[in-house]
């Protein structure tokens, strides 16, 4: 008979995975509370959360959702970084967080309802953050337009030079 603490904990985990934007797991044997309190506080700092979980309950809550390649990651001890705001950042911060403390170690993860490796997370983290992307995005898009905008400026100055020299020349006769 299933205990209903553990079906509320499923459902919990469900909704987090299926909200999250990217989830990495991580093994965390070896960290001590202190630690663990340290890059909780990081993660909320940045829109993302960090649990430790049940890889039994999570098999199921993934299952459940579609994400069934999820479970070859979910072996030994393992935590949730939930990053529902940026997930590069939250990738960045587990990142730097293995570089601190070489105990900890990443296994895997979720982009944007995809399973994703190890390798990938780690690439994931080396992404600039959010706003610098849409910076340059927003850059790409108006370079283009910017580049119309002096061409036809130049165009303009060059049509009054030619006026106020054809007037000066004018002048010139007449005078």
């Amino acid at each position: 008979m299933v205990k209903p603490g553990k079906i509320v904990a499923v459902d919990e985990l469900k909704t987090k995975l299926e909200k999250a934007q990217g989830v990495v797991l991580v093994d965390y044997r070896g960290l001590n509370v202190g630690s663990l309190t340290n890059l909780r506080r990081r993660l909320d700092e940045s829109e993302g959360e960090f649990r430790v979980v049940k890889n039994t309950l999570t098999i199921i809550a993934a299952r459940d959702i579609g994400l069934e390649d999820l479970e070859q990651y979910l072996e030994g001890p393992t935590a949730i970084a939930f990053a529902y705001e940026d997930p590069a950042e939250v990738a960045r911060i587990i990142n730097d967080f293995t570089r601190e403390f070489r105990e900890l170690g990443i296994k895997g993860g979720t982009l944007l309802g995809k399973v994703i490796g190890p390798d990938d997370v780690r690439s994931l983290a080396v992404l600039p953050p959010r706003d610098v992307m849409l910076g340059h995005v927003a850059a790409a898009f108006a370079a283009p337009m910017s580049g119309f905008a002096r061409a036809l400026s130049g165009i303009i100055t060059s049509f009054a030079y030619a006026v106020d020299a054809v007037r000066r020349q004018k002048e010139e006769t007449a005078a």
